[in-house]
């Protein structure tokens, strides 16, 4: 890291910035020196070396792109040439400063975005995180190494006893010692929340090899970029091999095995090589879906794949849908009936009494909610932002939303379902698609007549978009249904994927 220090005057007088999820953990992998030998983001020298060479402007051989962006307006104010003025302070979601950034370069990289690259310094504690006693530098964790070999085991899923069976032959065969990086940037590829997975892994514990436990905050996709960086970082808490649980790539001197597949032996209950069991006494491992599904419908998870501990800790993290949170999006045409369903639904959902059921209206929440928005575009989705940031706190803590704004855009519904996931809730996406004709002849509220009349603007449909949703769970057209009937459809869908108990007849 740069060891300048900044005056205070500038720190106090520069423009802050809260970075994408993305671009935080890159931060903290930064600061932490995991990403040695950088010292910041990358600026466009560095970045046209890296993409002609596969090496930094300086002949350092790195693996991938580490880049921010901020806002063309943020950007633009910068003097580069001037300390006092090219410094921005990064700060976390809840705007507490992590971070000065000393810009050294910058460039557009759309039309309200630029790229900016420069040395980072820490400020502030480091941020507020749970399990931060588990995220530790790797000058800190190879101080707590032994001598020898390292094995590096990335858990982004809880470890079952397969796999606990795999990491135990290969600390074994490699006489080294097992080191455990848990990602813990965001849900798993499981949608696990990162807290229950620290949680699932210690609870497997008792059955590990003796391990250094780390959470990072690694990124989860699945792309070559991040397969590269895990393994840069891996090597650089001292990591010599590394067992792989997914995508993993070899870099930094590390060595990759790759697992062989192994099965359950019903004549002793004990995990051997799949080929080394006679078919008739095999039993494979269950796939992240079956787990899935089990854990959905609330059905145990047999022992003899599932440490109970670990079991115990699934269930409490994704329990039945029955008792889980859910959040259910109605999106069409205004007068195309979604309103009336969704209180139709919420008001059935009241009487059986089995949820806890929230409504959450368009009008009502543009009153309480989203009052001073108007209808452009960039308020259309802060109002759909905002009802699905409430919705998903509902789910998170086990409740039923029901919303129906119009939500025209595609974005701001991605936005929601990607909220309400993150919170550990269920999401299904309703397209009430009774046609825009229809609509318009119902005109309950006398908007589609006012359009037309040129007395409103920004109507969707009249001269809005409406982007037709390709993902939605279920599609309800009312031009010949009943309210009555469209109900029943949706509660029919929330009975048969167990997320409401079957009224009793």
């Amino acid at each position: 890291m740069n060891g300048s220090v900044l005056p205070e005057d500038v720190l106090r007088d520069a423009p802050s910035y809260t970075p994408h999820p993305h671009e935080l953990a890159d931060l903290e992998l930064l600061l932490s020196g995991a990403y040695a030998p950088l010292t910041g983001f990358l600026g466009r020298a560095d970045l046209d070396a890296l993409r002609r060479r596969g090496r930094l402007a300086d002949g350092t051989p790195w693996p991938a792109a580490v880049t921010l962006e901020v806002p063309a307006e943020l950007a633009t104010d910068l003097v580069l040439d001037d300390p006092l003025r090219r410094t921005i302070i990064l700060t976390d979601p809840e705007g507490a400063p992590v971070a000065a950034l000393e810009v050294t370069d910058a460039w557009a990289t759309g039309e309200r975005n630029y790229g900016v690259g420069g040395t980072v310094r820490p400020m502030g504690d480091g941020g507020h995180h749970t399990f931060k006693r588990l995220r530790r530098t790797p000058a800190e964790v190879k101080a707590l190494l032994p001598p020898g070999r390292v094995l590096g085991v990335i858990a982004d899923r809880p470890l079952h006893r397969p796999q606990l069976a795999q990491i135990a032959h290969a600390a074994r065969t490699l006489a080294a010692h097992l080191l455990i990086l848990i990602p813990v940037s965001g849900p798993g590829p499981d949608g696990l929340p990162p807290e229950a997975l620290v949680r699932a892994i210690f609870a497997a514990r008792d059955r590990l090899p003796p391990a250094t436990i780390v959470a990072l905050p690694l990124n989860r996709g699945d792309d070559l970029r991040d397969a590269m960086l895990r393994a840069r970082v891996a090597a650089s808490y001292g990591v010599s091999h590394v067992l792989s649980t997914g995508e993993m790539l070899s870099g930094g001197g590390l060595r990759v095995l790759v697992p062989r597949e192994l099965a359950y032996d019903n004549r002793d209950g004990q995990w051997r090589w799949r080929d080394d069991i006679p078919p008739r006494n095999r039993r494979l491992a269950m796939t992240p879906a079956e787990i899935d599904d089990l854990l959905d419908r609330g059905f145990p998870l047999p022992e003899w794949h599932t440490p109970p501990a670990v079991a115990k800790e699934l269930v409490r993290a994704r329990p039945p849908r029955r008792h889980r949170g859910l959040v259910v999006f109605f999106t069409g045409f205004s007068g195309s009936g979604k309103s009336t369903i969704a209180r139709g639904l919420a008001d059935s959902l009241r009487e059986t009494g089995d949820r806890s059921v929230t409504l959450l209206d368009g009008d009502v929440v543009r009153r309480e909610l989203s009052a001073g928005l108007g209808f452009s575009k960039a308020d259309r989705d802060r109002n759909v932002r905002r009802i699905g940031w409430v919705a998903a706190e509902i789910g998170r803590h086990r409740g039923m939303a029901v919303a129906c704004p119009i939500a025209p855009y595609e974005a701001a519904r991605a936005a929601v379902r990607s909220m309400a996931t993150d919170a550990g809730a269920g999401f299904l996406l309703v397209h009430v698609a009774t046609p825009l004709e229809v609509c318009e002849q119902r005109d309950r509220k006398g908007l589609y007549a006012r359009a037309r009349a040129g007395q409103l603007r920004g109507m969707t449909g009249i001269d809005d978009p409406y982007e037709t949703p390709a993902d939605a769970e279920m599609t309800i057209d009312t031009t010949t249904m009943t309210v009555a009937e469209a109900i029943e459809v949706v509660l029919a869908y929330l009975v048969e994927n167990g997320w409401v108990e079957p009224k009793l007849t």
